[in-house]
């Protein structure tokens, strides 16, 4: 049990943090998690990539309200090298339109920490 507890520690403590800005120009801070130990939290959003390319944005909610998004998260980890939490996650009601907009981003290179 002490190992759980020390994992998830590290896994949501000690993350590197990195921005990305939404379609909206919108910057968000993704804490950077581990893909091989990647396990979703129920209330967290995620964004999978492949470089600077985004596959996939949601949470454990559209995973199983969605059979759509589903096959896209499956397909998403087969080719991510990389994968992101929302630092904050939003409302239910901003939820959606932080997904549309989380889709569309990019790495924010000025904004990168050095």
């Amino acid at each position: 049990m002490a190992g759980i507890t020390e994992n998830k520690i590290l896994t949501h403590g000690f993350g590197r943090i990195s921005k990305w800005l939404g379609r909206s120009g919108q910057a968000y801070g993704l804490v950077s998690e581990s893909l091989e130990r990647f396990a979703m939290a129920d209330a967290d959003l995620y964004l999978i990539a492949k470089g600077n390319h985004v596959l996939w944005v949601g949470s454990t909610g559209e995973l199983v309200g969605d059979a759509m998004s589903r096959s896209r998260f499956r397909l998403a980890l087969d080719c991510a090298d990389r994968v992101f939490r929302l630092l904050t996650p939003s409302a239910a009601a901003e939820r959606l339109t932080t997904i549309w907009d989380l889709e569309g981003a990019e790495p924010a290179q000025s904004m990168q920490a050095a």
